[in-house]
Order: C-alpha cells, then structure tokens, then sequence
C-alpha cells in the first residue's frame, strides 16, 4: 500500500531491518523524503540504493541513538532540511530471567528501548513543531504489546516497552496542542532479527515454540500502519494503535 505523503521529510530510526526498513520504503513509495537512521551504515546504504532506483528519495545517515546525535541531524538537515515526521523504531529485546542478573542486557535495553528514543525526539522536536504550525507533523513510536501483557523471562523489556507507551501518552500532551501528532503503535508477534539477539537457549526454544503456533506478522505489516496512520488529515491523531496477527490472545 502506498499513501499521500509528498512533501514531507522523514526520519525512521532502526532502518537497517525489520520494520524500520519497512516502514521507510512505504513512507518513500508514497512520496516521502526518507532519512534513515541505524548504526550499520552498510545496510542503510543498500537501503536507500533501492528507494532511489524505484525513483524515491532517501538519506543513509549511520548513527546510533543511544550517542550523541548532532552529526546525524546535521546531515538530515543538509540533505533533506526541515523534519516534519519522526518514527523512532530502534530498539532491542533481550530475555533473560531476572535471576541471571545481566545488567548488561538491562543497560542496552534501557538506553536503546528508552534513552534512544528520547534522545531522537529531543534533537527533532524543534523541527516538528515548527512544521505542525504549518502542516501535519508526526512523531510515531514504536512501543510493543508488552507494555500491557506479561512475558515470562523479559521482565526488564516489558518494562521499557510500557515506558514507551506511557511516555507516548504524556509527550501528546505537551505536543499535541503544539500542532504534533504523537502515535504510539504496539505490535504483537512480528517477524524480525530481535529474536536473534537471544543468548539464552531455553529462552529462544520457548519463543521459537511460540512463534511457531502464532504466525507472526510481516514487518511490512506494521510498515502499512504507519503508513495510514501519519497519512490522515492533519486534525485526525490516531494516538494508540495495538496490532496483533489474528490468532494472537
């Protein structure tokens, strides 16, 4: 599916994969101007090779969200200016019973699930304000059913993932009388490389068991909601989404 968006600039974190990668080449078909934001500077960099050859326009800009962001704005800025629609995407899950005690993990889930997004909506908000005096402005982001639902040996991911969900909440008040829509999705099951980052062996049999009984859905399915969903008229803010396959409870 492709939707109305010419003339806006995008920023999709996480871009290298999944549904970032997704998500940037439904923003782009639909005319769209794409940065796109990740630390393997390889993958974006294919990424946006294909968005060019099917005649889009895109930015490989390598950065990681969880440091410090003023060269990637710096280059977002002088290629496609002004941002007016923010997905931030990147993230991580790692399970682990709590007893494991891998502050490790709960570090790198709490600074790129949490931390890394706030610091991608802090460097863009300037941008999105300014644009939603004019137009439509979105900042999209990525939670999780997790934040609502709990998970047997991902107790600090859920965690970060409600904390999304609830900051989501509380950024709408604060930006949404400043004309920018805030839109929090929460995804079930969805095939990804998140999984992969597994490296307890019980805990990744368990998901695979799982995933196995409920067919997850395509990243390019999540892709499609955002799609629609920064596509509405400017007055419409779709401010919680939950989408989940069919036969997930």
């Amino acid at each position: 599916m492709t939707y109305e968006l010419n003339n806006r600039t995008a920023v999709v974190t996480g871009a290298a994969s999944g549904i970032g990668a997704e998500t940037a080449l439904v923003l782009a078909r639909s005319g769209a101007r794409v940065a796109l934001l990740a630390r393997r500077a390889e993958r974006v960099a294919d990424l946006a090779e294909k968005i060019r050859a099917e005649g889009g326009q895109a930015l490989a800009v390598a950065a990681d969200v969880t440091k410090d962001l003023s060269g990637a704005v710096e280059a977002v800025h002088a290629g496609f200016g002004r941002v007016d629609l923010v997905v931030n995407n990147a993230g991580v899950m790692l399970g682990n019973p709590l007893t494991e005690g891998r502050d490790d993990e709960w570090d790198r889930m709490i600074d790129t699930n949490l931390k890394g997004l706030l610091n991608v909506t802090r460097v863009f908000t300037s941008d999105l304000v300014e644009a939603g005096r004019e137009g439509a402005a979105d900042l999209v982001n990525i939670s999780s059913v997790a934040a609502h639902q709990t998970f047997r040996n991902y107790a600090v991911y859920t965690a970060t993932k409600a904390a999304v969900t609830h900051l989501s909440a509380n950024l709408r008040t604060e930006l949404g009388a400043l004309g920018v829509r805030v839109t929090n999705i929460e995804p079930g099951l969805v095939h990804s490389e998140l999984p992969d980052h597994i490296d307890n062996p019980d805990v990744s049999a368990d998901l695979t068991t799982w995933r196995d009984a409920v067919p997850p859905l395509a990243a390019a399915d999540i892709a499609d909601v955002v799609g629609f969903t920064t596509s509405r008229p400017k007055h419409v803010n779709l401010r919680q989404l939950v989408v989940l396959p069919t036969v997930q409870v």
